[in-house]
């Protein structure tokens, strides 16, 4: 995320010219009698001819030409690559071919990343990565769904500054307009009338508006204010489906629901992708951390009773669905969660091959991405060939045989990675559990240090890093009778941000934020008083962007607390890089005592 020096990009536009000629110069390839599902319809047996990054022939009759390469389709499926249509595209960018998406649509990402995805496009030197089209910096309102990720980024308060906000981001490069009406979880959100501006903004230049919504109310209210699209959908237990389908058919609008991440918020797993040893073989600590997370803490499976029901009544009603995963989210990661929104949106009421237009040549069309999303003549041949037949049982998909994009063969990048996949697994099989100390006390509190017989120790903790203004006050007590020296936490929760805190951390590493092997701890113990108000113990581990958290009430006198690791949910005790005990995020002035912290078997 932090933007790109222009001679870095100068080398780099250099080497993918390079690999662009290479590709020019590779034979052709020829899928031979196979299953093809063309973006919308199954023809049983085809062979299909792709060169120089294009298909050549869809249905291609006749001998193999001189020097092709030949694949051999029998009782396999070729699909277009798969297009996510929702994610956020920060990191993990070797991922996505990997699992067959091949392309995606961006919905919030820093503008340096934007850039060098669109020179790398640009001179077709992007085989390793999926194309990324993307709506750069969301449109947002200060304190806004949007802000809370620690990077500044412009905001908009009123519909007569929506013209020259939406041409700055045009400036930037941004493909379509993406906004934010989400009052909810302790955001601000933009006005109706100044959405309103922002949409009317965005068709004056020729661009969509997609929204970003969470509930029904909002839904209805950008549809009516000419949305192109709802980039979510709600989770809720109800909702007047079959009214806000027809809503959406009379606007033109289109509907990504993003199950993959409204799953993670009601806590409901649906089928476990790394179950799949192949897709497994694929993802590292880091890359499975964020599948393992979720954003819910118990399991409400009734929160996806609405959007199950609103996709049915969508498709019903003849409104494009687009298959999009929000990936970057708790619950998430990037290509891989395309196989579990699929899956999804089969057990929400679509046919397989409703699901599989939804990743392809729906998307395309909604997004007017040009030449891709199908298996046409002069189409790019971004292709995705897999076992079985996914048009009769979607869980087809994961049995991924070759993934091609741009032409090209994405087997030695498969190879590779898993090379690296095993590499780094079996160097962490000899990374055995940290020796507890006797007691497990990490708590070593005195009027000098703050001390732990284990890694840096404790500091200050706020959100500063995230533009919070935040602040806290560390003082250690007179000892209790046990010997044990108090922390006294006085921390000031300032506003502005939906998670503000403040608080305490304990760093188990060597170097801040380094991952510890805690996992011969099974609970974290400790004794606490204050002020009579709610505080959260968190933990963070490698990978995983979202602490999983625990609340306690920290009363006037001592209480012992025990959390299990268990409870913090997607959190791995064997990469812990923090465990906090914090105030917020409701503003206000706060004061609790911790004591005698313990990591107990």
């Amino acid at each position: 995320m932090k933007p790109t020096a222009l001679k870095v990009l100068s080398v780099a536009a250099s080497l993918l010219l390079a690999a662009s000629a290479n590709s020019a110069n590779a034979a052709p390839t020829l899928v031979q009698d196979v299953r093809v599902f063309d973006g919308e319809r199954v023809h049983e047996r085809r062979s299909v001819l792709f060169d120089n990054g294009v298909i050549v022939d869809a249905d291609f009759k006749g001998k193999a030409p001189q020097g092709a390469r030949v694949v051999s389709g029998t009782g396999r499926t070729l699909l277009p690559g798969l297009i996510d249509a929702h994610t956020h595209a920060f990191r993990f960018h070797e991922l996505p071919v990997l699992f067959g998406v091949t392309t995606q649509i961006d919905m919030f990402t820093d503008v340096p990343t934007l850039k060098k995805a669109k020179l790398e496009m640009a001179h077709g030197g992007n085989s390793r990565r999926a194309d990324l089209f993307s709506a750069g910096t969301l449109v947002t309102a200060p304190g806004g769904h949007g802000t809370q990720f620690g990077i500044a980024i412009p905001t908009i308060t009123r519909p007569e500054e929506a013209q020259a906000f939406v041409d700055a981001r045009i400036a930037e490069g941004s493909d379509f307009i993406k906004i934010v009406m989400e009052g909810g979880y302790g955001y601000k959100s933009l006005d109706l009338a100044t959405v309103k501006a922002v949409i009317d903004a965005a068709h004056k230049r020729g661009k969509l508006a997609v929204v970003h919504i969470s509930n029904e109310k909002d839904a209805r209210a950008v549809l009516e204010a000419g949305a192109d699209g709802l980039v979510h959908l709600f989770a809720a237990g109800s909702a007047d489906a079959e009214g806000l389908a027809r809503l959406a058919r009379s606007k033109g609008a289109f509907v990504i629901p993003t199950f993959a991440v409204l799953e993670s918020m009601a806590n409901f797993r649906g089928d476990d992708l790394l179950a799949n040893p192949s897709f497994a073989a694929l993802l590292d600590k880091d890359g499975q951390a964020p599948l393992k997370a979720r954003y819910g803490n118990e399991a409400k499976p009734a929160l996806l009773v609405a959007p199950k029901a609103v996709t049915a009544a969508m498709v019903k009603a003849g409104v494009p669905v687009l298959a999009g995963t929000d990936a970057g989210n708790p619950g998430t990661q990037y290509g891989v969660s395309m196989h579990r929104e699929l899956a999804a949106l089969v057990e929400a009421g679509m046919t397989p091959s409703q699901a599989l237009t939804a990743a392809t040549s729906a998307p395309a069309g909604a997004f007017k991405l040009g030449q891709r999303g199908r298996i046409a003549k002069g189409y790019k041949a971004d292709l995705l060939l897999v076992e079985g037949n996914p048009t009769a049982d979607i869980l087809a998909t994961r049995r991924i045989v070759e993934v091609w994009k741009d032409g090209e063969s994405a087997n030695g990048l498969v190879d590779a990675q898993r090379r690296q996949v095993a590499k780094a697994a079996q160097e962490a099989q000899g990374s055995n559990p940290i020796a507890l100390p006797p007691d497990g006390r990490i708590s070593q509190f005195s009027e000098k240090r703050l001390a732990s017989p284990i890694g840096i120790g404790w500091g200050p903790s706020t959100d500063s890093f995230a533009g919070g203004k935040s602040t806290v006050k560390l003082a250690p007590q007179p000892a209790l009778p046990d010997g044990q020296v108090p922390l006294a936490i006085s921390a000031t929760v300032a506003p502005g941000l939906p998670f503000a805190w403040s608080g305490v951390a304990f760093m188990p590493g060597a170097q801040p934020m380094q991952p510890v092997n805690l996992s011969a701890a099974k609970t974290v113990r400790f004794k606490v008083r204050g002020d009579g108000k709610t505080y959260q113990m968190m933990a963070m581990s490698q990978g995983v962007q979202m602490p999983g958290a625990k609340s306690f009430t920290a009363g006037p006198e001592w209480t012992e607390v025990s959390v299990p690791f268990s409870d913090l949910k997607g959190i791995d005790p064997a990469a812990i890089t923090m465990l906090g005990f914090n105030a917020g995020p409701q503003p206000g002035d706060y004061r609790f005592e911790i004591a005698d912290v313990r990591l107990l078997p």
